[in-house]
């Protein structure tokens, strides 16, 4: 097989995977899009039921509309938020769909990509070497596909932080795995109500899933059935003027409702604030609860259940045979990880940036989304478009394009991702699903997905 036969696989058939098969396919080259789910979209689905910042007209790529076009599909109205399973159910599968079965093939778990016949240590020929990755099929198949390039947008998902403060997992914190999770719960299904409701919950992080989860609790106790529900927030930096975001004056009034609505958790008495822990362990008690363990030597009461959102990670396990150039402490690209900062910026203040930010010592290997940030704790939808928009045109040769800048942030940027619940669009003139007054959605960099920050 020639090299020009080849295809290009992309890692997962998310928002931004797909886009890249659509701007592949749009550049005369061959899409294999790769994902372990079932379906596409398969992380998406799993917090289908909070709700985007972002509007639907930012998140559509544009080359992958105009795929769907002649199948009569159209943009749902452009001023709402859909939801996570709003964006999976009427956009991305859609889009898979039109991909069709030659370019997106499900069940299929990436175990490792190399050069062929060439490990990471081996030099000769190594570009000239197409790439071997590695698939294990959902009935226990493997195979070895031959690829002339690979774009791996995996995103994060599956590799939540862990409780412990070092980065590390809390000493007992595996044991105590049945009563901890690593996402905003859905407190709208009974049966993980019912896990919560009149139960103390230590909820880990700072970000804006916290907030989220702060006042879902806060909400939750402040029904008949969920009495005595409590929320212990933990924080391993103190309290500040900017510990609840921006409130009335952030630009994104979704994101400052949210912060101030973590804010009247603690104000109402539905959460108390423990801050400066960096927990050390997770003990249990002689009833099963949990106990945090700070490093200090600070033992908090006894909880219930345990919600960890200390950010996400990539998982770099199947790359080990290729050679990546990444920041040291991001994970990211070292032309990239400058721009992304999280010390220095916003999800509306990175640059945009394609394929030279994302290169990697392995010519015509990249990775995109989610990923591309590593730790960094916040991306855009529309960034990631751009990525794979340059990318693809790398790949196609029209390197004027892919140097090209062709994405125009709005100016307070595309806070999308997971939200909140999902809740009735609010009633407001213009339509701008944002605009609540009430806590809505949650930032994307704190839940791991590629919808927007």
């Amino acid at each position: 097989m020639s090299e020009q036969q080849r295809p290009v696989v992309v890692i997962g058939a998310g928002p931004v995977g797909l886009a890249a098969a659509a701007h592949l396919a749009d550049r005369g080259l061959r899409p294999l899009v790769l994902e372990a789910g079932p379906v596409a979209a398969a992380a998406v689905r799993e917090w289908g039921h909070v709700r985007l910042f972002s509007p639907w007209s930012e998140v559509v790529d544009a080359v992958a509309e105009k795929l769907l076009a002649p199948t009569g599909w159209s943009r749902p109205a452009p001023d709402t938020c859909p939801t996570g399973r709003e964006w999976a159910e009427q956009y991305l599968q859609p889009l898979a769909d039109v991909l069709g079965e030659e370019r997106v093939r499900y069940g299929a778990t990436v175990t490792g990509v190399a050069r062929a016949g060439r490990d990471r240590v081996v030099d000769a020929e190594r570009e000239l070497q197409p790439f071997a990755v590695q698939v294990r099929y959902a009935d226990g198949r493997e195979e070895r596909i031959t690829a002339r390039a690979v774009l791996d947008a995996s995103g994060t998902w599956g590799t939540p932080g862990p409780v412990g403060g070092n980065g590390l997992p809390a000493l007992g914190e595996e044991a105590a795995a049945d009563r901890i999770v690593h996402r905003v719960p859905d407190l709208l299904d009974p049966s993980v109500r019912a896990r919560y409701a009149g139960r103390r919950t230590a909820v880990i992080g700072s970000g804006a899933s916290a907030f989220t989860a702060l006042a879902a609790l806060a909400s939750l106790a402040g029904t008949g059935e969920g009495a005595g529900t409590h929320a212990v927030w933990v924080l391993r930096r103190g309290l500040s003027g900017s510990t609840f975001g921006g409130g009335e004056a952030d630009q994104l009034p979704a994101r400052g409702a949210l912060g101030l609505a973590a804010k009247a958790a603690v104000d109402d008495g539905h959460a108390d604030a423990v801050t400066g822990f960096r927990a050390e362990a997770v003990e249990r008690d002689r009833d099963g609860r949990l106990v945090l363990v700070a490093e200090d030597g600070r033992r908090l009461r006894p909880v219930d259940e345990v919600i960890a959102l200390t950010g996400m990670r990539p998982d770099l396990s199947f790359l080990s045979e290729i050679r990546l150039r990444l920041d040291e402490r991001l994970q990211a690209p070292v032309e990239l990880a400058p721009l992304i900062d999280p010390n220095q910026h916003s999800c509306g203040t990175v640059y945009p940036h394609g394929h030279r930010e994302l290169a990697h010592p392995e010519r015509d290997f990249y990775v995109v989304g989610m990923k591309s940030y590593g730790r960094a704790p916040t991306f855009l939808a529309l960034t990631g478009y751009e990525q794979v928009r340059s990318v693809a045109a790398a790949l196609a040769g029209d390197t004027d394009s892919a140097d090209r800048v062709e994405l125009v942030l709005p100016e307070t940027g595309v806070c999308g991702g997971a939200g909140l619940f999902e809740t009735p669009e609010p009633d407001s003139a213009d339509g701008d699903c944002c605009g609540a007054t009430g806590p809505q959605p949650v930032e994307l960099g704190a839940r791991p997905t590629s919808g927007g920050c």
